[in-house]
């Protein structure tokens, strides 16, 4: 299960206002890539993707990670210490009027390009939830999608 999620960041990363965030991300990464069911996730030269510049937009920032399934996102996303820094975001990023966040099936081993991802995301904001790309939402669909195709 590919994801990304993208923010604007409120102020420069480098500001005393994203302190907070950037000193987590390391931690929050480590915490991830010890997850159970974690596969992947896109790193830029300083070990996070913040230094990735998205559509010219330096405050704009990805999160782009593969995992073995649904529950092991989730249970990362809200049952780990990401959950607190998750919960500080309105401090660091702006709110998105549109969705920010979208997963879709990778064929195991396949590491989803950054440029799919966001295509994703795109398709999600034009045609919501589908099979090919879906948030927490459309995910029961999915499931139920998953278990007659594998049938």
């Amino acid at each position: 299960l590919a994801q990304l999620n993208v923010a604007r960041a409120l102020d420069d990363l480098d500001s005393p206002r994203l302190a907070d965030f950037m000193a987590a991300l390391d931690r929050i990464n480590a915490l991830a890539e010890r997850s159970a069911g974690f596969v992947w996730r896109l790193e830029g030269g300083g070990g996070n993707a913040t230094d990735i510049t998205v559509a010219g937009e330096p405050r704009l920032i990805v999160n782009l990670s593969v995992w073995e399934t649904p529950a092991d996102l989730e249970r990362f996303v809200w049952k780990t210490a990401h959950k607190q820094v998750y919960a500080k975001k309105a401090t660091w990023f702006e709110a998105m009027a549109e969705p920010h966040f979208v997963m879709w099936w990778v064929p195991a081993g396949q590491i989803p390009s950054l440029a799919d991802a966001l295509d994703r995301l795109a398709r999600l904001r034009r045609d919501g939830p589908g099979e090919a790309a879906f948030g927490w939402e459309g995910l029961p669909d999915i499931r139920l999608w998953m278990e007659q195709r594998c049938a």
